[in-house]
């Protein structure tokens, strides 16, 4: 029997335990139940209309309710529509592998297929430390991060992650995992008139880091080519530069964390391309099927992969449904269908009009920063413009979640209000916006934040 709307609703706030999310809300109004998406946009099951600022999760790249993909995944579910890479292959993987790696940097030429960004994070560390371990370097397991970056909530992925509020409550958590500067210029604690000598600095402090801590054990450096939270951190010029001179002088393997930047959202395959780095690894998920069926992946090096090429040397790591094939088969569909549209283009030639869309916000005094790449900004909302003086805790928690984020839903925006570090709101649009989407967005925001100014 179909549930109605409210159903639904009281239905998900008994029996689903929802991801981060204060169940305590739910009391006082009823779950939103998103029920089907098109295009941009996604309906609730009252008939209501969104657009979907946040690509669902930063992963939607191609908009929702494509077919092409839906019929993909039914094609192979009725082929084969599940066996393990446990010693064994299928044409699907093996297809998407060799995809995959056509345009990645170097020699990025291998693929070890997973479920989620968070493995894929959690593949990383454990493949670095087996390496060095089978190279004669068994001290070298430390990893280093940035200050608030996310990177999974796995015991391994969430011992990288840089956001203390995100760990406390599961501490104690895998060691050894050490924190540095991100690159947010708005708040540059040193020069703040010189952006490419912040980079460097910022870069400089890795080396402090591994020089600390000794280069004998430190395996490997995690970074977000743009940093996520905190609100869409940009590397400054030549900062990935110094970083893989840093790491090469170590000895140590650099992370190109992409499971947010990579398949177009800053208008590349991988961001490592557009910022002119070559990682040792990249870790993607989200956008390699637009969300239409889970999967990640690890792309490592020839060298990462060498010294399991020899005797007994095993990787004994994996999961039940990494590189499931109707995964796979959805990932290659939509692959094809971003380069037949030309998705990477069309987030290239719009970029500049998304953030001078974005940039008309800068009026209102609640708004101090606006920042990104590609289809991925934020805002940064602060109490004074002139000091650029951040939110106290009770406004942070009676403007940002209190009333910024069900206003902005309830206008008919879901995007992420966010204060795991200075208060922002993200966008992540599907790539196949435009600027009417954009003047909707800003239409949306410049109403809700002129409200929101009003309760500071």
């Amino acid at each position: 029997m179909m549930l109605t709307p409210a159903a639904l609703s009281r239905s998900a706030g008994d029996h689903l335990w929802m991801h981060f999310t204060r169940h305590s809300s739910l009391e006082r109004s009823p779950v939103p139940v998103i029920v089907r998406g098109e295009g941009a946009y996604v309906f609730d099951a009252q008939g209501r209309r969104y657009l979907d600022g946040l690509a669902g999760l930063f992963a939607v790249q191609v908009g929702h309710g494509r077919t092409e993909l839906a019929e993909a995944a039914a094609r192979q579910t009725a082929e084969l529509a599940y066996f393990p890479l446990w010693g064994y292959a299928h044409p699907r993987a093996v297809e998407l592998a060799e995809r995959m790696t056509e345009t990645s940097p170097g020699d990025l030429n291998r693929v070890f297929f997973t479920v989620s960004g968070g493995e894929s994070v959690e593949t990383a560390w454990k493949l670095a430390k087996q390496y060095f371990k089978l190279t004669g370097k068994p001290r070298k397991h430390k990893v280093i991060s940035r200050s608030l970056a996310y990177h999974g909530t796995s015991q391994g992925a969430l011992s990288i992650t840089g956001i203390p509020a995100a760990k406390q409550d599961f501490e104690p958590l895998v060691p050894s995992a050490i924190k540095v500067p991100n690159t947010n210029f708005y708040r540059a604690p040193v020069h703040q008139d010189d952006y490419e000598a912040y980079g460097r600095w910022a870069a400089d402090q890795i080396a402090q880091a591994i020089e600390f801590e000794g280069p004998d054990t430190v395996a490997a450096v995690f970074l977000e080519p743009v940093q996520n939270t905190g609100g869409c951190f940009v590397p400054p010029p030549g900062y990935f530069q110094r970083v893989r001179e840093i790491c090469d002088e170590h000895d140590v393997l650099l992370v190109s964390d992409e499971v947010i930047c990579a398949f177009g959202r800053l208008g590349h395959d991988y961001g490592a391309n557009r910022y002119g780095y070559r990682p040792d690894m990249i870790t993607v998920a989200k956008g390699l099927t637009s969300g239409y069926a889970p999967l990640g992946a690890v792309l490592a090096s020839d060298r990462l992969m060498e010294p399991f090429r020899k005797g007994t040397t095993t990787f004994l790591h994996g999961s039940t449904y990494g590189g499931h094939p109707v995964s796979c088969a959805v990932a290659l569909a939509n692959l094809d269908l971003m380069r037949r549209d030309g998705t990477y283009e069309h987030v290239l030639a719009n970029e500049n009009a998304f953030k001078s869309t974005l940039d008309k916000l800068r009026d209102l005094p609640i708004v101090g920063d606006v920042r990104g790449a590609g289809y991925f900004y934020g805002i940064e909302l602060v109490r004074d413009k002139n000091t650029r003086e951040t939110f106290t805790p009770d406004e942070s928690e009676r403007v940002l979640r209190g009333f910024l984020s069900t206003a902005l839903f309830d206008a008919g925006l879901y995007c992420r209000a966010d204060d795991r570090a200075e208060p922002v709101i993200q966008f992540s649009p599907p790539l196949i916006c435009d600027q009417t989407h954009f003047n909707e967005i800003e239409q949306i925001l410049r109403k809700v934040l002129t409200e929101a100014s009003e309760l500071l």
